[in-house]
């Protein structure tokens, strides 16, 4: 008998810029051009039906005037698009194009599109580089940084996915211009979230200026977006891959998703969310981590922000508890949750642990007063 080791320590420089500004199209393809991605000139544009027609297909015009090799990709917007059926797709796409290992993947659009389309990359070809242009709010609060990539499945939200970070990211705050008032309102929920659990100045901000926030004020989203990125970077640079610290960007999510999921989508992420966020503010109240006057502040912010605070009655309570066991943060068949400590901050329970253990009977008289 005998042992051969394989040692294959290495260090893996993962670091990448987020620009954000406004009317970035020109920027985006003139940073191709000057060796984003190398030498690649091949690429898969993965956008939605929606976003396609406003901004991608100018941008892929745009690209292939500038030489590079487009295959663009549409998928049909909304939550439901993203599976591991319409990852088969847009992978057989990019074969079915002749693309291979010398080309690139550009995600144009929301969270789903980020999402999907950065998961497709970290597996194509054992691995390709990708960008991402993020033309909403929620995408530019949440899923294009951070390097969480996923698809849902039937049983519950993001359970299949990897962490895979993209080269560049471009935050089009110009875009937000054109997005519907239920999707504005669906991004704050995230902005709100980084708010509660990191950022006590960025939540007066909201309350204090949400209908410039979503009117669109260039100076208010400027300020918002630079926030949203900074409370992100502080969790992501010290726990990349979720071992401890980066549960804390779950507050609100285990309620949230399940709801989301019950709702066969009729909710969007961040309405979910909003609620979820609530049910967690009353559960870090109920434990005496959060003042009844700071649940009132975050009652009134969501509100403010259009978004609502309570369980839909379509959805059926006793499920909901159920469903919470689907969560990512659920540990040898025990549910835990992420608290709120006050506003702009959240509970350390030990060295690295920020989640604990909750009781179904506990979590489930919290959701029977939402």
């Amino acid at each position: 008998m005998s042992t051969f080791n394989v040692e294959l320590k290495k260090v893996v420089d993962d670091s990448y810029e987020i620009e954000t500004g406004f009317d970035l199209q020109d920027k985006f393809v003139e940073d191709l051009k000057g060796g984003l991605l190398g030498k690649l000139h091949r690429f898969a544009v993965v956008t939605d039906s929606i976003v396609d027609g406003l901004y991608a297909q100018s941008i892929c015009d745009k690209l292939v005037e500038a030489g590079f090799d487009i295959t663009k990709i549409v998928i049909p917007e909304g939550e439901k698009s993203k599976t591991r059926q319409m990852k088969e797709y847009v992978e057989d796409t990019m074969l079915a194009a002749g693309l291979r290992r010398d080309c690139a993947v550009l995600a144009i659009g929301g969270g789903v599109v980020t999402d999907l389309a950065g998961f497709v990359a970290g597996t194509y070809g054992r691995g390709v580089p990708f960008v991402n242009y993020a033309t909403t709010l929620l995408a530019a609060a949440d899923a294009s940084i951070g390097g969480k990539t996923a698809v849902d499945t039937p049983l519950a939200t993001n359970l299949i996915g990897m962490f895979n970070q993209p080269k560049k990211v471009y935050i089009d705050i110009a875009t937000w211009k054109t997005l519907p008032a239920r999707q504005m309102s669906s991004g704050m929920a995230e902005t709100i979230k980084h708010g509660c659990l990191g950022d006590a100045e960025l939540f007066e901000f909201l309350e204090k200026n949400m209908d410039r926030v979503l009117n669109c004020e260039p100076e208010a989203c400027t300020y918002i977006t630079e926030r949203n990125c900074g409370v992100k970077y502080k969790v992501v640079m010290k726990d990349e891959r979720e071992s401890g610290l980066r549960e804390v960007l779950n507050l609100g999510h285990t309620v949230g998703r399940a709801i989301e999921t019950l709702s066969d989508y009729r909710l969007l992420h961040g309405e979910a969310v909003s609620i979820g966020l609530i049910a967690a503010a009353r559960l870090s109240e109920d434990m005496g981590y959060m003042s009844a006057s700071d649940v009132d502040r975050l009652i009134a912010v969501l509100k403010s922000a259009r978004l609502p605070v309570e369980i839909p009655e379509y959805i059926d309570r006793q499920k909901l508890v159920a469903k919470l066991y689907t969560d990512k943060k659920v540990r040898d068949g025990k549910l835990r949750f992420v608290l709120q400590k006050g506003i702009g901050d959240v509970v350390q329970f030990g060295d690295n642990v920020y989640a604990t253990q909750i009781s179904e009977d506990k979590a489930r008289e919290i959701i029977m007063k939402l």
